[in-house]
């Protein structure tokens, strides 16, 4: 049984982008639906690589060019950062066919390391798009409806909700595959997708060598959702230095895990050191 595809907003930006640009990389969070939105879009049309499984991640390390010779474009490689060594080649053979747009499709689970790599090796040959899980709009299957302040007057019709039905979306979050299954257990879920999110991409990244005191710090961080966030008040609850809380919140804003949100400010130099808010993508239950 399939799962039925949800429509996403990104889908025009995404079409338009690999018209003008030889590469087009998607990042975004585990689970938020890139590789089901390209498959969707281009699978007709493109290759697929998904250099996940340990056999092909090693091939790709091991022979990049090989790999890449292997895997003619238009092609998808989805989860490039496990194999990063692979850039430099997509770019050569990009600049051998410079004027042909759409020729790499890429995807990525984590933000700061893949966006450096992209911009040491695909700097101005790349577009960079970003997935996050659903909107409400999206998950309710009107992605391009226009928000209250976009429609200019014009009147819509909408169902009118409980403050417990919003509370009960908030907490059961827009991870497509929640929306796809409305039956399935979202505490559940959740819990599964922070071990595998420990075990696959923490274990991945440097400075995180107690998982459970970072599952601690990924709690904390949840109560504080939407509040002001203090990380000198965080490190001393939790009982870790500072530069330890600044280094862990780095990870979780490059897996996308959390946004730190900065306040708005027409003195651009407050926006920086006045107090932001904080804002996790799961609720951290227990």
């Amino acid at each position: 049984m399939h799962n039925r595809y949800i429509e996403r907003a990104l889908e025009p930006v995404l079409r338009r982008a690999i018209k003008e640009f030889p590469a087009v990389v998607l990042t975004g969070p585990r689970q938020s639906g890139k590789t089901t939105l390209l498959k969707h879009l281009f699978g007709g049309q493109y290759g697929y690589v998904s250099i996940e499984p340990p056999d092909v991640r090693m091939a790709a390390k091991e022979d990049p060019r090989g790999f890449i010779e292997m895997y003619p474009p238009p092609v998808i490689f989805d989860e490039i950062q496990n194999a990063p060594e692979l850039l430099p080649y997509i770019k050569e053979k990009i600049d051998a066919d410079r004027d042909t747009c759409g020729q790499y499709l890429i995807t990525g689970s984590q933000n700061l390391l893949l966006v450096e790599r992209v911009t040491e090796s695909l700097a101005g040959r790349a577009a960079m798009l970003k997935l996050l899980p659903l909107t409400r709009r999206e998950a309710k299957g009107h992605p391009l409806k226009k928000l209250p302040w976009e429609a200019k007057g014009c009147k819509t019709e909408e169902k009118k909700i409980s403050s417990k039905e919003i509370w009960q979306e908030f907490l059961r979050g827009g991870y497509p595959e929640l929306a796809a299954h409305p039956k399935r257990d979202a505490a559940l879920w959740h819990s599964a997708y922070i071990q595998t999110y420990l075990e696959r991409d923490v274990r991945t990244l440097r400075q995180v060598g107690d998982l459970t005191q970072f599952q601690n710090f990924l709690r904390a961080l949840a109560a504080r959702s939407a509040g002001l966030f203090h990380l000198s008040d965080l490190s001393r609850d939790l009982g870790i230095a500072v530069n330890t809380a600044k280094a862990w919140l780095s990870v979780l804003e490059a897996t996308y895990q959390v946004i730190v949100l900065r306040p708005y400010f027409a003195n651009v130099g407050k926006r920086l050191v006045k107090t932001p808010k904080v804002y996790p993508k799961l609720c951290m239950k227990g």
